[in-house]
C-alpha cells in the first residue's frame, strides 16, 4: 500500500470518528506547565526551607512499616540513635559542623527523631501522643533550621548559581559554568570554568555587569584567578556586607623576629594580609588621607618588637610621622642634612658587612640579637628626593646591594613617580609594593608595576582610609584588605613595651660608621669647597689611613674597604695597600700588617 493510500485511508477513519484536523499557531513560546511539574519545582526549589516536613513525613512512613514489619527492632533503632547523636556531637567537625551549637543542635535531632522513630515501630503511629510530639516537636527543632545565617546564605548562593547560564548570556560569558561555591564568613566564592577563547582578562573588563546582574552593591565582586592558575579559569567572590567597612584595631604585634611575616591587616576572606621584608625593600604609596602613615604604624609596631632589628629612620616633616616610635629608634633623621649623614653610614654598613661576610666564605647575613638587621625607614620619599638630592646615591646603593647583608630600605610617599624616585634603581628593587588609595588610575601602575592596573589591581576604587593592596612574591593576585588601626594610646603602649627590646648594632656596623664619619669626604661639590678640611686634602688619605688602621677589628677590615676610602691617586698608597692583599685579590689582612702599612705611610 502507497503513503498517500495510507493517508488517505487515515483521514477517512478520523472523519469517521468525529477528528478535525486543527493547526496550532504561537509566537514560538513554550507550552505553559501542568500543575504537577510546577508543584514539583517548587517543592525543589525550596527543598532546604521544607527539609524539617520532608524528614517529618519520611519519619512518618518509615516508622508505620516497621511497626507492620518489624516491631522489635525498637531497640536497635535506639541503640543506634544514641551512637550517632554522639559521634555527631563530638566529630561533627569532620561533617562540617564547625560551631559547637552546630554539633548540639545535630545531635538533638538525631536523638529526638531517632527515639520517636522507635517508639512508633513499637507502639504504632496511631499511638495517641506520638503524632502531637512529631508535629510540636518538628516545629520547635524547625525554628533554629530556618534562622541558621548560614544555611541561609548557601541557599540565596546556590539559587544565585542556578541562574548562572542567563548571567552568563547577558553579560557576554555564554559557555562558562559553575565548578564548585563556598560560603564564608563575608560573603561566598565559587569557581568557573571558562568557554573556549574566553580569558579572565575578558570576565574583569564585566565585573560591572555581573554585579548588575547578581543583583550586589558597587564593588562586591572580586575576580581572580585560580590557585592553578589555568588559564580558562577564574574564581569570583562576592561579598553580602564590607568586611572593612569599619577600622579594626591591631590586636598586637604578629612577629618576634624580622625572619617572620609581618602581619599588616586581615583580607576580606579573613586571612592575615602577612609578608616577609628580611631581604626585601618595600614601598608604601597612596594620597594624603589614604591610610599610608597608619600603615606606617603598623609597620613600626611589629618591627619595634623583634629584638634583631635595629631601625634606623627619616622623617624630613620635622618627625611628625614617627616621632612617637623615638624611644624604639636607634636613628631618627628629621632634617636634610642628618638624612645624608644616615644614609651615608647605612652604605658604610652595608660594605662592612659584605666584607666581614666574604672573609669568611658567607653569602647572607642571618639576623640574631646580637647581629641584627639595619631597616632604614623613610617617610615621605619625595621629601628627601627634593631636600637631599645627593643622598640618591645612597639608597641606590643600599636598594641594590642591601638584600644578602640584611640591610632593608622601606620608603613611603604619595606618588612614586620617576623625579620623586631617583633617575637610580631603587624602585625597580621594591620587592614588596603596597598601595593605598591613589586618585588616578595612572598612579597603580606607578606603585604597584607596570601593567598592574589593567590585571585588577583596582587602587583607585579603595574608598575608605586603611584599605590597600598588597603585591609581594607571595601575594600575586589582587586581594583587598585592611591595614589594623593604631591608635595614639596604642603606640604609646607599644613603645613602652618594645624600648627595652631594643638592639644595638653589631661591632662590625660600628665600627664602619665610626671610620666613614672621620674618614669619608662629603658627597656634593659645594660641601667639599665649604669643608674647612679642603687645603689639607692632600694630607687627608694618610689621616684617613691610620684612622682606619688604629680603629681595625682582630679579625682585620677588607683591602677594597680601605682603597675606597682614601685618595685613589696616590700611587704609592694603591700599591702597597694591593700588596698586601693575597695575589691581588680582596681579603682581610691582620692588624699587624696594617699596622706596618700605618707605619709606612707616616
Amino acid at each position: 500500500m502507497t503513503r498517500a493510500r495510507q493517508m488517505r485511508r487515515h483521514a477517512r477513519k478520523m472523519r469517521r470518528y468525529g477528528f478535525q484536523p486543527m493547526i496550532v499557531m504561537n509566537n514560538g513560546d513554550q507550552l505553559p506547565d501542568v500543575a504537577v511539574t510546577l508543584i514539583g519545582r517548587a517543592l525543589w526549589r525550596y527543598r532546604s526551607e521544607l527539609a524539617p516536613m520532608y524528614l517529618a513525613a519520611t519519619l512518618a512512613c518509615a516508622g508505620t512499616v516497621l511497626h507492620l514489619t518489624n516491631p522489635h527492632w525498637w531497640l536497635y533503632l535506639l541503640v543506634a540513635t544514641t551512637i550517632t547523636a554522639w559521634l555527631l556531637a563530638l566529630f561533627g567537625e569532620r561533617a562540617g559542623l564547625t560551631l559547637r551549637t552546630e554539633r548540639f543542635y545535630a545531635a538533638t535531632v538525631a536523638m529526638s527523631a531517632g527515639a520517636w522513630l522507635a517508639t512508633v515501630t513499637a507502639l504504632g503511629i496511631t499511638f495517641r501522643p506520638l503524632v502531637s510530639l512529631l508535629l510540636g516537636g518538628g516545629l520547635v527543632l524547625a525554628l533554629p533550621w530556618w534562622v541558621h545565617r548560614r544555611r541561609r546564605a548557601k541557599v540565596r548562593v546556590d539559587r544565585q548559581l542556578a541562574a548562572w547560564p542567563e548571567i552568563a548570556q547577558s553579560v557576554g560569558l555564554a559557555g562558562s559554568h559553575v565548578q564548585s561555591a563556598v560560603v564564608d564568613v563575608w560573603g561566598w566564592r565559587a569557581r568557573f570554568a571558562l568557554a573556549r577563547g574566553q580569558t579572565i582578562q575578558d570576565v574583569i573588563g564585566k565585573v560591572p555587569a555581573i554585579e548588575s546582574a547578581l543583583g550586589t552593591f558597587r564593588g562586591a565582586v572580586r575576580v581572580q584567578p585560580t590557585r592553578d592558575d589555568r588559564a580558562n579559569r577564574f574564581e569570583l567572590r562576592v561579598l553580602d556586607t564590607d568586611p572593612h567597612a569599619d577600622a579594626i584595631p591591631w590586636p598586637g604585634p604578629s612577629v618576634s623576629s624580622i625572619t617572620e611575616p609581618i602581619d599588616l591587616g586581615p583580607f576580606e576572606d579573613a586571612t592575615s594580609a602577612r609578608v616577609l621584608l628580611l631581604r626585601r625593600h618595600g614601598l608604601f604609596g597612596g594620597v594624603a588621607g589614604s591610610g599610608k602613615s597608619g600603615g606606617i604604624n603598623v609597620l613600626m609596631g611589629n618591627l619595634t618588637a623583634c629584638p634583631d632589628v635595629v631601625i634606623w629612620a627619616i622623617d624630613l616633616k620635622r618627625g611628625m610621622e614617627l616621632q612617637p616610635w623615638a624611644s624604639c629608634i636607634d636613628r631618627l633623621a628629621t632634617a636634610p642634612e642628618q638624612a645624608r649623614v644616615l644614609l651615608r653610614d647605612a652604605v658604610a654598613v652595608l660594605e662592612a658587612r659584605a666584607g666581614w661576610l666574604a672573609s669568611r666564605g658567607l653569602r647572607v647575613w642571618e639576623p640574631t640579637p646580637a647581629l641584627p638587621a639595619l631597616v632604614l625607614v623613610i617617610d615621605e620619599y619625595a621629601e628627601l628626593a627634593d631636600d637631599a638630592p645627593e643622598s640618591a646615591r645612597d639608597t641606590d646603593s643600599i636598594a641594590r646591594r642591601g638584600r644578602a647583608v640584611a640591610v632593608t630600605l622601606l620608603a613611603a610617599t604619595q606618588r612614586p613617580t620617576q623625579k620623586a624616585m631617583g633617575k637610580g634603581a631603587v624602585r625597580s628593587q621594591m620587592d614588596v609594593r603596597v598601595s593605598f588609595r591613589v586618585r588616578e588610575r595612572r598612579d597603580v601602575d606607578l606603585i604597584l608595576g607596570q601593567g598592574m592596573l589593567d590585571a585588577g589591581w583596582h587602587a583607585h576604587r579603595l574608598n575608605a582610609p586603611g584599605k590597600f593592596f598588597l603585591s609581594a612574591p607571595e601575594h600575586d593576585t589582587p586581594r583587598r584588605a585592611r591595614a589594623y588601626l593604631l591608635t595614639d594610646e596604642a603606640v604609646a603602649a607599644a613603645v613602652h613595651k618594645h624600648a627595652s627590646l631594643r638592639p644595638a648594632l653589631d661591632g662590625i656596623s660600628r665600627t664602619a660608621i665610626e671610620e666613614a664619619q672621620a674618614g669619608t669626604p662629603p658627597h656634593s661639590a659645594e660641601e667639599q669647597e665649604q669643608s674647612p678640611d679642603t687645603r689639607h686634602r692632600d694630607d687627608r688619605p694618610e689621616a684617613v689611613l691610620w684612622t682606619l688602621l688604629n680603629g681595625a677589628p682582630e679579625e682585620g677590615i677588607p683591602v677594597s674597604h680601605l682603597i675606597k676610602a682614601t685618595d685613589m691617586s696616590r700611587p704609592w698608597l694603591y700599591q702597597r695597600l694591593r700588596e698586601l692583599s693575597d695575589d691581588g685579590r680582596v681579603t682581610q689582612v691582620t692588624r699587624g700588617r696594617w699596622r706596618a702599612t700605618a707605619h709606612h705611610s707616616q
